[in-house]
């Protein structure tokens, strides 16, 4: 019994780190759902025209998030969909901004 009382913080400890790692394995399914919202945000206020820079670097990095995801990289694919949602916001702010001030 009183082994039991030592033994448990330590498996529910082990527990809660497994769970932990586990969601980090998993597919970037809503990294990727949200990098693919943000390019089509992007092109909606006409970021392949003008924030073209911007716009592609967030394609490229959109393409790379795919390759890893089919590859099976989980962990490279969340990075290259975070960045890639994170250019598209740019190319986004840009092309806003040129309509804005021609």
């Amino acid at each position: 019994m009183h082994l039991t009382k030592i033994i448990k913080p330590y498996l529910v400890a082990v527990l809660l780190l497994a769970v932990f790692v586990a969601g980090c394995v998993g597919a970037p399914v809503q990294e990727m759902s949200d990098a693919r919202q943000a390019l089509q945000a992007a092109e909606e206020v006409g970021a392949p025209r003008d924030a073209q820079d911007s716009y592609t670097r967030a394609v490229e990095l959109m393409r790379a998030a795919e390759d890893a995801l089919n590859r099976g990289d989980y962990a490279l694919a969340r990075e290259r969909a975070l960045a890639a949602k994170a250019a598209a916001l740019t190319a986004r702010t840009e092309a806003v901004n040129h309509t804005s001030n021609p």
